[in-house]
């Protein structure tokens, strides 16, 4: 369509002209052409403003005006872009039904009689529609809001209109294990955290934009045939962002997202490597018999993880030295033997035999509950409260307890584990006891910020941000881009991307059909700004190491991980008298048998081959926010419609395939006993044929062309299907 400029004061008109690049580097854009438009419903007060390059921030609240300064996981200013502290600014003021236009590079927002509609500004200057607030004869308000007295905060209820045949992706990551959607229409999307399901209020639409709820509330998000619908459970502000780009140009919406909320600071080297975990080394004598035997085989490892209850007390956030004397010495052996690097995990729990529950009570550092007891969850046989890292003083004595009991020993990572909020982070009540199912799913906790139902997805964001606190103010080192250690967390909300932190999946089940569901999980985490992620290989729960079924299973995971971000290990829990939680299960490369080691070790090399290649795609990430996990549909979608069709119907044959980076296909095999697969190699676009390029089997070197078509490979356990594009060579060299 055609875009008419509606009348506006002569204030606002005069700007309407092309403007020079906002950021060094960056495509020609229009500079904003108004500061602001305030549009005044009676008690309904809504701000739009200019923010990030093609981007624009709505802000809407009753009763009151917003402050203008809310906690934001938005940064302002923006990395890039125009609109950073511009508070509440604005210079077009309209009352209901009035009528106002305001644009920001390629994105227009139009009110029209009290409606807003998004467009996208086309290189011939006509404008296409993306969404507008969804009306029809006879429907609620698009904008509707229900408040309690009692506080100023209310439920808000907001409508866009959608296309029935419109793509959604993103929405943060899904429970395991049965959801292998990577398109999320025609789904309800539950804004609640727990374990492994980490959904955020944000997605990428294939019209060409992306849409970011900047709010913690609990709620859901409603991907309907002609409607998508955000409900936020307790509000005090309704506050949202789009941006726009060419449909297809997935690349850019993240790139112009990340730059209003932040980037992936580059990893250290060593996390890229091997990470060896279970469930659970129960002493030091255990670690250093583990380092012992990765010197001995000749196995590759970059961190070995120390995992629950090596404490004494919940909340002690220290060794039990009972069974781990000297922390210092065992990271040191550690680092001689094999060169790794140690992680220990860390719980928000805290119990009152602990030493530290004393001086938090006193202090008002653990979260509350409504009815005042502040008791979220039981675990071991006794009830727990969580440290309420909301509070920076909360933040600031756990870290110092970090500190003392780890970091100055040597042990410079944390697992960040169970901090979903509200409780101790599963979907009931009782964690670990016999009575699980009590029906009501959380707590009502209370934080030093507010809430469970109006900021809880917030909660482990914090718990991340005390790491991320300690290793700034520790090292004096500015951190916003380089990583010397890293935190692992279950749990996360928009933005935590730019923390020293990446998130894992949480506990899945060993299963083949898991691991093909978990990469339709990290392509959508990936999809929702969060690069930085990774998983179980095997699986958390049900591996049986000494069955035939339970070794394949865990290398075909494991070869899938030699091409995730991180590669991560972990080993399903099993009963033993000796301490509680005690796992003598093994899980070690050297436990699935003579023959399946020597495959393990064949695919632990290739990651370390790889660690070139990955921390250039790290490294783009930080500059750009360019996703390294990518679906199909983020490089082949304009250029193959099978893949475009595939995606919106999920095919299995589409989303269970993944790019590593641009020059690497993956194509994991998720069947047991199967020696061969059936790969889709996608049409390449005319840039990629213009320079030559041609999808080239990994393991045979075959050129296979340029896609659009199935190919059968051989698929032995040591020769997971993988597909390259260019030189090999340059691959490994670490270039893109």
């Amino acid at each position: 369509m055609l875009f008419k400029w509606p009348s506006r004061p002569a204030a606002a008109t005069a700007a309407l002209v092309i403007a020079s690049a906002t950021t060094p580097g960056a495509s020609e854009y229009f500079q904003p052409n108004s500061t602001g438009i305030k549009l005044q419903n009676g008690y309904e007060r809504v701000y739009i403003q200019p923010f990030g390059n093609n981007g624009m921030r709505i802000r809407a609240s009753i009763m009151r005006d917003p402050t203008g300064n809310e906690w934001s996981a938005l940064l302002d200013p923006p990395l890039e872009g125009p609109g950073g502290n511009n508070g509440l600014n604005h210079d077009i003021t309209i009352s209901y039904q009035g009528n106002a236009t305001i644009r920001n590079g390629n994105i227009v927002v139009s009110v029209n009689l009290g409606i807003l509609s998004f467009f996208h500004v086309e290189p011939n200057g006509s404008t296409t529609l993306l969404t507008k607030e969804y009306t029809d004869t006879k429907a609620i308000a698009p904008r509707f809001y229900a408040q309690d007295f009692r506080s100023s905060s209310f439920r808000s209820q907001f409508d866009f209109a959608s296309d029935p045949n419109e793509q959604f992706f993103g929405a943060g990551q899904q429970a395991c294990c049965l959801d292998h959607s990577v398109n999320k229409k025609g789904q309800v999307v539950d804004l609640i955290n727990f374990n492994s399901h980490v959904t955020l209020p944000v997605y990428m639409s294939n019209k060409g934009y992306l849409q970011y709820f900047n709010m913690p509330s609990e709620g859901r998000i409603e991907f309907g045939t002609f409607r998508t619908r955000h409900v936020a459970s307790e509000a005090t502000v309704v506050d949202y962002y789009i941006t726009t780009a060419s449909p297809g140009d997935y690349d850019a919406l993240q790139e112009q997202f990340t730059a209003v909320t932040g980037r992936q600071p580059t990893p250290p080297d060593f996390i890229l490597g091997y990470q060896q975990s279970k469930l659970r080394y129960f002493n030091q004598t255990q670690i250093l018999d583990l380092a012992q035997r990765f010197h001995d085989e000749q196995v590759n490892v970059s961190l070995i993880v120390v995992d629950f209850f090596a404490w004494k007390f919940q909340g002690d956030w220290s060794f039990n030295p009972d069974f781990w004397p000297d922390p210092a010495g065992m990271a040191a052996t550690v680092k001689e033997l094999t060169g790794a690097e140690m992680m220990v995990s860390l719980w928000p729990s805290m119990e009152d035999l602990s030493v530290n529950y004393l001086p938090t009570q006193e202090q008002g550092l653990l979260a509350t509950t409504r009815d005042g007891t502040g008791i979220s969850d039981s675990f071991a046989g006794v009830y727990t409260r969580l440290i309420d890292s909301t509070n920076p003083a909360a933040r600031e004595f756990l870290w110092k307890r970090l500190n003392d009991s780890y970091y100055s020993a040597g042990i410079h990572n944390f697992w960040i584990d169970q901090a979903d909020g509200g409780t101790l982070g599963e979907a009931f009540e009782n964690n670990g006891q016999a009575i699980t199912q009590i029906p009501y799913a959380r707590a009502f906790s209370q934080y030093f910020i507010g809430t469970q139902e109006g900021a809880g997805k917030m909660y482990p964001w914090f718990h991340q941000q005390a790491i991320n606190e300690g290793f700034a103010n520790l090292t004096g080192k500015d951190i916003s881009t380089q990583c010397d250690h890293m935190s692992l967390t279950r749990s996360t909300f928009v933005g935590g991307q730019r923390f020293c932190s990446y998130l894992w999946s949480g506990d899945t089940e060993s299963r083949f059909d898991v691991l093909l569901q978990q990469i339709t999980v990290g392509v959508s985490v990936a999809a929702s700004g969060i690069s930085s992620w990774t998983l179980d290989i095997g699986g958390f729960e049900g591996l049986n190491v000494d069955t035939d079924e339970g070794r394949e299973l865990f290398v075909r995971w494991l070869s899938m991980g030699v091409f995730l971000p991180y590669v991560n290990r972990s080993c399903s829990l099993l009963p033993d008298p000796r301490q509680s939680f005690a796992n003598t299960c093994p899980n070690e490369p050297w436990s699935y048998g003579e023959a399946n080691l020597v495959i393990i070790k064949k695919y632990i090399a290739l990651r370390y081959q790889l660690k070139p290649y990955v921390k250039m795609l790290f490294e783009m990430l930080q500059r750009t926010g360019k996703t390294i996990m990518r679906p199909l549909y983020y490089d082949f979608s304009l250029s193959d419609l099978f893949v475009a069709d595939g995606t919106q119907a999920n095919d299995p044959t589409i989303v269970h395939q993944f790019m590593m980076g641009p020059r690497i296909l993956v194509a994991p095999v998720g069947e047991l006993g199967v020696t061969s697969k059936q790969v889709y190699l996608p049409i390449l676009s005319d840039s990629a044929k213009g320079q030559g390029l041609t999808w080239t089997h990994w393991w045979t070197e075959k050129d296979f062309g340029t896609g659009g078509k199935l190919v059968t490979v051989d698929a032995p356990l040591d020769e997971i299907p993988v597909f390259y594009l260019g030189s090999k060579n340059d691959i490994l060299s670490g270039s893109l």
